[in-house]
């Protein structure tokens, strides 16, 4: 194996800890088998195994279909519910809450965080960049360093176009050169090198070359979603491409039956008696000429000019008429009846909407705005917003590749603690702060009005811990949390506590009943034992 383009992490050999295997990993990102050899240097040939083509056609007709205004309209809901914009607060977060490490390893984790979203301008380019990877399905980012201070850190983020750009797996050719290479069955061999193959010119065709490029230099982030033989990527959208062109069909044949039947045009029948042939046509041409409008609007300039040249598509017919029929007539074709119906039209782009997992009652412009109560929510919006969340946890392996090189180059953590880690980091994304805020009150409120129901069997068939936990949903953390605040709140006096409120209330009580210690001017403390005042 030659050299490859880039740096690459030291890794422990763990191939023989696993043990022996007949069946190959599964590719999850689509990673094209090929078989060692080609081209000299730091050029390989991928032949037609990649199927490279059809790959980069696809992508084409994705970024196509996002030109169409309902594909667009749709991909903006989707893109604007994934990353909301808050001018306070960045698109995403860290959370680091189940991660077990000491709060010096967080707060540099957390640091590192935060020069990844700068690297990648995320504050200003979230939009761009996950509409970009949700149309194309793929995005792919090379990581430069400084070869001579890698602690340093990743000091620059360039994008890649996904069409010049192929993962792919090499496998090491039998010694036997007799028998033929099959990389399906070279797979079980466990020597192989992954790596990235570029080619400035795109990968298409059979004669490409590209240069070998170190896995650890590029971040790929895909959609998850593969083809059935999983040889590449699909997007999102490719369950929409039918749907799409339908749609577009009906589109274009309701705009040329509009434009050939919107109009009624008159029939002429004329009378040529017994003429002949030819004389009967120049006595048509000669009517035709003499009644005929010659007057042309022109769409482009919007002047009416009589001007001969223009054919028109919508002009009246002259049909003659020999001597025994009715003579001259003139009646009027109607033109088409049923143009206001959309049916069709409503019933694909429903279709279109549905195939790109979007709520119909988006796609009417008067429908009600939903602020986000529960009874304002339908089943569609909750489906979206479960789709949302797949999207934000496939689109956080970008941020986890990201954060991995810089806590590795930087010597935070090393690849197998990282390994350990990355279960434990997960990245929250902002809502629309408004709509989360009503979701939240409402819920509050629900579990408060239960927590009083349920309040005056407290120490009875409830313990406060329970209710705690099961009405108030209370976490572990957040109980250590609330008890601590509460213990400072009492001390400081702010609060007062609540164990001690039976004991205060049973010694008012007795205070009450007690008759007042020193002699008031004009009361005799008999009378008062009396019961005389």
């Amino acid at each position: 194996m030659s050299q490859l383009f880039g740096y690459s992490f030291d890794r422990k050999k763990k191939g023989s800890e696993k043990g022996p295997s007949f069946v190959h990993k599964d590719s999850e990102d689509a990673a094209q088998p090929i078989a060692a050899g080609g081209y000299f240097g730091q050029y390989v040939d991928l032949g037609d195994a990649a199927n490279k083509s059809s790959e980069v056609d696809l992508i084409g007709r994705y970024r196509e279909m996002s030109l169409h205004p309902e594909a667009d309209a749709a991909i903006n809901d989707i893109v604007n519910e994934a990353i909301a914009g808050d001018l306070d607060d960045q698109p995403v977060d860290i959370d680091l809450q189940h991660l077990q490490v000491s709060n010096t390893v967080k707060t540099r984790i957390r640091e590192e965080f935060n020069n990844v979203l700068a690297l990648l301008d995320f504050d200003r380019k979230a939009y761009d960049i996950f509409r970009r990877w949700y149309i194309d399905g793929r995005l792919f980012y090379h990581k430069m360093i400084n070869p001579e201070r890698p602690q340093d850190g990743i000091t620059e983020l360039r994008y890649i176009d996904p069409r010049k750009i192929k993962k792919v797996i090499e496998f090491e050719k039998p010694k036997d050169r007799i028998s033929p290479v099959d990389p399906a069955m070279a797979q079980i061999s466990p020597k192989s090198v992954e790596y990235f193959m570029y080619s400035p010119k795109g990968l298409r065709g059979y004669e490409n070359q590209g240069i070998k490029i170190a896995p650890d230099a590029i971040t790929f982030c895909h959609s998850g979603q593969l083809d059935m033989q999983r040889n590449f990527v699909l997007s999102h959208l490719h369950k929409a491409i039918k749907a799409l062109n339908q749609l577009r069909m009906i589109e274009d044949s309701l705009v040329i039956y509009r434009l050939s039947r919107a109009p009624e045009r008159r029939i002429f029948y004329i009378d040529v008696g017994n003429l002949p042939k030819q004389k009967a046509e120049q006595y048509l041409r000669e009517v035709m000429s003499r009644y005929r409008n010659k007057l042309v609007y022109n769409a482009d300039t919007g002047e009416i000019r009589d001007d001969k040249k223009f054919m028109s598509m919508l002009e009246d017919f002259w049909l003659p008429r020999r001597e025994g029929g009715r003579g001259t007539e003139i009646s009027t074709l109607p033109g088409g009846q049923n143009l206001g119906e959309l049916e069709d039209v409503k019933y694909f782009q429903k279709k279109l909407y549905r195939s790109l997992n979007v709520p119909e009652s988006r796609l009417e412009s008067d429908s009600a705005f939903n602020v986000g109560r529960s009874a304002e929510i339908s089943r569609d919006e909750v489906k979206f917003q479960k789709f949302i969340v797949r999207l934000r946890k496939r689109f956080s392996d970008l941020f986890h590749d990201l954060l991995k090189t810089q806590l590795v180059l930087k010597g935070i953590c090393t690849l197998e603690e990282w390994d350990e880690m990355k279960e434990h980091i997960q990245f929250d994304f902002i809502a629309d702060n408004y709509f989360s805020e009503l979701k939240e009150k409402e819920i509050m409120n629900e579990r408060m009005a239960l927590l009083a129901q349920m309040d005056p069997y407290a120490g009875k068939y409830f313990s406060a811990e329970y209710l705690r936990r099961k009405i108030l949903r209370q976490t572990d953390a957040e109980f250590r949390e609330i008890d601590k605040q509460m213990e400072k709140e009492i001390a400081e006096g702010k609060l007062i506590d609540p164990m001690s409120m039976p004991a205060m209330e049973h010694e008012q009580m007795a205070m009450s009943l007690q008759p007042p210690q020193e002699e008031e001017e004009g009361i005799d403390p008999r009378d008062y034992k009396q019961g005389n005042i």
